[in-house]
Order: structure tokens, then sequence, then C-alpha cells
């Protein structure tokens, strides 16, 4: 029978951690469907270990001595798994990933990666072919992970992107986005969703507020800071609060919110040049921060949503590697803080 009170060993339930928000709609049936979410850190007992992470397999496949460091320091830590246009067969790749760790009464962190135009002009486009493919797609992913535990982060840059496409993609893009928080709530009834909000040095918090709201975070728990990037958690909560306050002040009502702390010690990179260097993407002297954990204070939880070790692309540290790709010295980088 699962558990319906132990939360990592440490937690005296957070305040806050309740059941999900409310719709944004006036559908009363929609509504009622995310009151109704459970709470799915109350519902395992920690983050689950991805066996077959990149890190993992890398270190499996490469017996030695730094293998047994990336082991130690990284692949046995608790992180997400991205999915998107790589998977295949999505319903089964979700199922199996969310099955084994309910097995082990343990909460998966989930990265929705799919969205049409990705990463407009960056190393990781891609995505759906359309919007009616990936309205089927993220319904797909919803209905495959059902009732079980989960946190899901949707759409990592999509909303911070906006301004690399026409207003008619921005629109189609942001609807969505909202099609997507209503797949969840509807198919997905025991799970956190969280719409990516961006980090504290892109788009300016009263801004995202309002492209968090179009798209529909109010009918999810709330919204991701920081995926893949690098800048403090201290940065972070404050852009997560900021956001909350233009939310609270021109929509009424805030949202909880996670950081990404899978590369943030060091905080971000500036070689004092950044109109010619990608400052964000495989910088030098990061370090790895907090381990995945429900936080007690700004972020409702902090989590590796980056796998430490994945290349950002061909760039600075990863000069000729793909977005994705594990790189071990990428890792030992961020190990070692240098």
């Amino acid at each position: 029978m699962r558990r319906t009170a132990s939360v990592l060993g440490m937690l005296t339930l957070v305040a806050g951690l309740g059941v999900g928000q409310a719709a944004a709609d006036d559908n009363t049936t929609h509504q009622e469907m995310a009151a109704a979410v459970g709470n799915p850190v109350n519902l395992t007992s920690g983050f689950y270990v991805d066996p077959n992470s990149n890190p993992a397999r890398w270190a499996n496949e490469h017996p030695g001595t730094t293998a047994n460091t990336i082991r130690a320091n990284i692949a046995s830590k608790p992180m997400a798994r991205w999915f998107g246009n790589w998977n295949t067969d999505l319903w089964t790749d979700v199922n199996n990933f969310v099955s084994a760790a309910d097995a082990a009464d343990k909460l998966p962190v989930l990265v929705a990666y799919n969205i049409p135009g990705r990463d407009c002009h960056g190393h990781s486009s891609g995505g759906a072919g359309s919007p009616e493919a990936y309205r089927s797609w993220i319904a797909t992913f919803a209905a495959a992970i059902g009732s079980r535990p989960a946190v899901v982060i949707v759409e990592p840059d999509a909303l911070a992107q906006l301004d690399c496409m026409p207003a008619d993609q921005q629109s189609t893009r942001t609807s969505l986005i909202y099609y997507a928080t209503q797949q969840f709530t509807q198919k997905a009834t025991n799970t956190w969703v969280y719409l990516d909000g961006g980090n504290a040095k892109w788009i300016n918090a009263n801004t995202m507020a309002d492209r968090l709201n179009a798209a529909g975070v109010r009918n999810v728990r709330g919204f991701s800071v920081n995926v893949s990037n690098f800048y403090t958690t201290r940065e972070s909560t404050d852009y997560g609060n900021a956001v909350n306050a233009r939310l609270s002040a021109q929509h009424g009502y805030s949202s909880k919110y996670i950081v990404d702390t899978s590369r943030n010690a060091n905080g971000a990179w500036d070689d004092g040049n950044s109109s010619t260097t990608e400052d964000w993407c495989n910088p030098p002297g990061r370090k790895l921060g907090a381990t995945s954990q429900v936080s007690t204070s700004g972020a409702e939880m902090l989590l590796w949503v980056k796998v430490p070790g994945d290349s950002d692309g061909d760039c600075n540290l990863g000069k000729g590697t793909r977005a994705g790709d594990f790189v071990p010295d990428l890792a030992l980088h961020l190990i070692n803080g240098n």
C-alpha cells in the first residue's frame, strides 16, 4: 500500500504543499479536476534516481576511476528525464519511466520538450511538426502518467522565447501550452505541473508573469525557473518571487515555483563579452548545485532538471558535441567546479 505521509524523511509538510490549484476558466468540472490533484510528494518516499540516465549509462559502460567519480557525484542523484521528438513510442517510454519510479515508491521528475519551433535559433531546435501533432503528443504524455505521482516541467524556454517568433505563432504556442495544462489536469491526477518561466536575467518578471498567466499557469501547480541555466538559487528565488508579485497584483493569484539547481553552485558565467559569447552554453567554471529536495522557503522544490554532463550544444567546453549528448569531461568540470 502506498504511504501517505512520508516525504524524504525530513518533511513535516511545508506550508503550501496542498492540493492542486483551481483552473483558470469558468468550467466547473475543470476547476474540480484541478483542485482534486493529489500531493505527489506526500505519496512517495523521495525523489527517483534514474538508473538509465545518460550519466548512469555512461558510467556503467566505461568502468574505471572517472566512472566511479561520475557515479558518486551525479549518476546516483535524482534528476529529471527529458522527453521529446526522439521518443518514438512516447506512451511506452513515459509509462515505463513512471512505472519504475512507482514500483520503488519514488517521485519521478519529467520534462516535456517538444513544442513546435522548439529552441528557435538554438542548439536544441526541433519539436513537433505541427500544432495538431503537439496536441496529440502532450495528451499522450499526460495519459501515460495517469494517476501515478509525478512532477512535470512543461516546455523549457518556450515562453521566454516568444520574442523570436511572429505574433501569430506566439499566440499558437501560448494556446498549446494552455492545452497542455488542461491535459495534465484531466489525465494526470497526482502530478504537479510547472510551466517554464525562463531565468532571472532573460525576460523581466512582469512580462513573464503575464505570459505564464496567458499560458494557463493557474490551472497547474506553478512554474519553473533557471532550467538548464546557472543563476544562483538566491537570484532565482528573487526572480520567482517577482513573477509572483506581478501575478498577484495583476491577476489576483500567485503560484508555486521550482528552481533548477543542477549547475548553479557558482552562479552564471560572464566573460564580459556576452554579445558574442553564449554564456549559457557549456560555460567554464560552473559547479553542481544542491541536489533535489523539497525547499522550506522561496521555491517549493530545488530540482536537478538539466542532467549534469549533458551538453548544451557545440559551444565553449562542449565544442564539437551535440545538445543532449552526455560528455564525461563536462561532468567532471561540474564536479570540480572548473
